[in-house]
């Protein structure tokens, strides 16, 4: 088949390499039909998550059932249209009892563990996300091996296009994760930093539970009009973190927001300063968008993190967490927690997911879809695959 894979830092080509098969009665093949590249990807691609071999790329995808092993039961069968949940999860350990899918004790049996290290002991297995995460190759291909199929793919109907169900997947979960986690009941100052994918999941996200006031911040004037066309929020354009937080409290009679969310991750967009002092403190990346929403939530405040933070960094405001009383949440999005219940916000037509994709590409394009996406290239939001 052929397939996106990982050669090193900004090197994946499309290549021919062997088809999946069954490996284990719990296992599925899928027929992939539409994948998309996402900002997690980026971290692999720049080298910043380390993969020291070959590996298919990507976590989000859907497609067709083209084989099922014998334990899968009637959960799926061969010829349905599913889409597929990121994390790789067994469905019965205790993490997953506890709606906690991202933390499986059985999908990473040789990178597991309590501690979540740097390189040691890491949560349960994600599709496409390198030998710490599992090994397993992803959807970014023409089929992909889908462990524990009884548990994570579900069922899309006719009625809806792939475009419509693919971002079930991940980035509608994510987003809505981060509202979910602000326990958001109606009528909160919700200011979401990151006007990518995620962020405008998240914005769709919090006016399904009902906010009373959205506003994103991003460094991008393109993707913060995207994101006031397709989540109808408020948009401050980046300068610098000082301006904004002042913006955020000037909205909110000098408090801040109920809620910061957190969708960048330790890679901003950064100035030669941010570089240098990330140089100086042996660091990779940064936490000033993270350090931002601490800042611009308001005391009593909750602050969810949904942008990956693979590393420590030195000086995190722990003085002012305490004084603020803030309310810290992060983590993997429990995809398999929140599926069925957003894939019926969009049958019902509650919610579009959709209008953010900006390119279609080919799969064999795959490559410049990286280009594009990495480096904000052509109004570049979201880009999807097709085998």
């Amino acid at each position: 088949m052929r397939a996106l894979v990982y050669h090193g830092m900004k090197d994946v080509r499309v290549d021919t390499v062997d088809d999946p098969t069954i490996e284990d009665a719990r296992d599925a093949i899928i027929r992939v039909t539409s994948t998309a590249i996402c900002g997690s990807d980026l971290h692999i691609y720049n080298g910043s998550i380390p993969q020291p071999r070959p590996m298919v790329l990507g976590h989000e995808f859907m497609g067709i059932v083209e084989e099922v092993g014998k334990g899968v039961g009637g959960k799926i069968k061969v010829g349905d249209r599913v889409v597929v949940p990121f994390p790789i999860s067994c469905g019965t350990c205790y993490f997953c009892n506890h709606e906690l899918p991202g933390h499986c004790e059985n999908s990473n049996p040789d990178h597991y563990g309590p501690e979540g290290g740097l390189l040691t002991e890491k949560g349960g297995a994600l599709f496409g996300y390198t030998d710490l995460y599992g090994g397993y190759n992803g959807g970014q291909a023409e089929y992909v091996r889908v462990p524990y199929a009884d548990y994570g793919p579900r069922v899309i109907p006719d009625s809806l296009t792939d475009e419509q169900a693919l971002f079930l997947t991940d980035i509608f979960p994510t987003g809505y994760s981060g509202i979910d986690w602000a326990d958001v009941k109606g009528g909160e100052f919700v200011a979401i930093f990151g006007a990518g994918p995620v962020g405008i999941m998240a914005a769709k996200s919090a006016w399904l539970r009902g906010a009373g006031r959205v506003v994103i911040v991003d460094t991008q004037q393109y993707r913060l009009d995207l994101a006031k066309k397709s989540a109808q929020a408020e948009t401050i354009l980046w300068d610098n973190a000082k301006d904004v937080i002042e913006q955020i409290r000037a909205m909110s009679e000098g408090r801040g927001a109920d809620v910061c969310v957190e969708c960048v991750g330790f890679e901003p967009d950064r100035d030669l300063l941010d570089r240098a002092k990330a140089v100086l403190n042996l660091e990779k990346g940064s936490p000033k968008v993270l350090e931002a929403c601490m800042s611009a939530v308001r005391r009593g405040g909750i602050v969810t993190v949904l942008g990956v933070y693979a590393t420590p960094f030195d000086n995190f405001p722990i003085g002012q967490f305490f004084d603020k009383g803030i309310t810290l949440r992060g983590g993997q999005a429990p995809a398999q927690k929140h599926i069925d219940k957003l894939l019926q916000y969009v049958i019902e037509g509650k919610v579009v997911l959709d209008d953010i994709i900006s390119h279609r590409l080919p799969l064999s394009e795959a490559a410049h879809g990286y280009d594009i996406f990495r480096n904000k290239k052509d109004n570049c939001t979201k880009v999807v695959l097709k085998p």
